[in-house]
């Protein structure tokens, strides 16, 4: 369902984003399509909630500075709270690096910090600690998690609180304390999930009229080499070329709208709908620098098989993955295998062109011997 429903929201979002920016600001059809947008964005991040508690999302965790991260989303963080709430970052001495996939701890705490939010109506102080800490051998048998060094992050707010009978269900998908115009009950249940992907855990602590803390811990990395690179790309500054790609996608309507924008972004282009098709192209004399292909592909033959096939055929071929279910064919254990590029469905034209790029310059990638 998630593969199937992804492929729907990367047409809508992907055409209804070329729609707004076609239309002029006076146009009365430009607020249409902004809202066919919002919705394609709102349906995204429903399907994304949904992985993350099933622990099914691709994560790929590299060792990451929680001050770093932290520091980088702080002005949203601000933003995202508002001028009634009082926000701040204390971190207890040097922090160990950790082990996390960035995007994904960015978003975990974007939601709570908007659950802190809600929780305080009136304004009160959200206040975000971080410091080093051990896990013994007691504590971790009766919580399903491995003893040792961790990295704690606790979000605590001065607000409403929630009963001792209602603190158990918190992490449930779909279970709010929240009027039903506030939030579908996927904040806590996806960071619940996410967290518990990544070898981590997570308690909540709250009274009614006092607050709330939720404490996430993070396995601490063990190599401490900072992978993280920052993107220094303005957002609306495409990147382009001009390289050959072969895009393998069995989706007619998703095929179509990757070929159009490859094509718009300087690419030249040539489609498969399936591994067969595949398989002859790569077997010709066309020139091919980079193979775009769907993980999940009909009759067996996977996107990852056609990887390995390609090449077997062409070496020095770059591969870039993309599926909005990835299955186990490039994830094991919760994890991108190593030198795997995923671009995850659905994707704006942005992400689309940075993650082409990254993926023709070499980056991320292992060589195939």
């Amino acid at each position: 369902v998630a593969h199937d429903f992804n492929n729907l929201l990367t047409v809508v979002i992907g055409n209804s984003q070329i729609l707004t920016e076609s239309f002029e600001d006076s146009n009365r059809l430009k607020p249409l399509a902004d809202m066919i947008l919002q919705a394609g964005y709102r349906g995204a991040d429903l399907t994304r909630s949904l992985l993350a508690f099933a622990r099914k999302q691709p994560l790929d965790p590299k060792p990451e500075s929680i001050k770093q991260l932290i520091d980088q989303l702080w002005p949203l963080l601000e933003r995202a709270v508002g001028e009634g709430i009082a926000i701040k970052f204390i971190a207890e001495g040097p922090l160990k690096h950790v082990l996390v996939d960035a995007g994904q701890f960015e978003n975990a705490l974007l939601n709570l910090s908007l659950n802190a939010k809600d929780a305080m109506p009136k304004g009160g102080q959200l206040v975000i600690e971080a410091k080093n800490t051990h896990l013994p051998e007691q504590y971790a048998q009766n919580n399903d998690i491995s003893s040792g060094d961790y990295v704690v992050l606790a979000v605590s707010d001065s607000g409403c609180g929630i009963d001792a009978e209602k603190l158990d269900k918190v992490f449930e998908p779909f279970y709010t304390t929240k009027s039903k115009d506030k939030g579908t009950g996927l904040g806590l249940a996806m960071v619940y999930g996410f967290i518990k992907q990544s070898n981590g855990h997570v308690n909540i602590y709250s009274e009614p009229g006092q607050g709330t803390t939720v404490r996430l811990y993070l396995p601490v990395a063990i190599d401490n080499t900072l992978q993280r690179k920052v993107n220094t790309q303005e957002p609306n500054n495409l990147q382009i070329g001009h390289e050959t790609i072969l895009v393998v996608e069995d989706d007619p309507m998703v095929r179509e709208y990757v070929l159009t924008q490859l094509t718009a972004l300087g690419y030249d282009v040539l489609s498969a709908a399936d591994g067969k098709q595949a398989m002859d192209i790569l077997q010709s004399e066309q020139k091919i620098d980079l193979l775009l292909t769907d993980v999940v592909l009909p009759e067996g033959f996977n996107g990852r098989k056609i990887a390995e096939l390609a090449l077997k055929l062409r070496p020095s071929l770059r591969i870039l993955y993309t599926s909005g279910y990835t299955e186990n064919s490039i994830v094991h254990h919760g994890r991108l295998d190593k030198g795997v590029l995923l671009l995850s469905k659905p994707y704006k034209r942005e992400e689309l062109a940075s993650k082409v790029r990254m993926a023709l310059d070499g980056e991320g990638q292992v060589s195939s011997d």
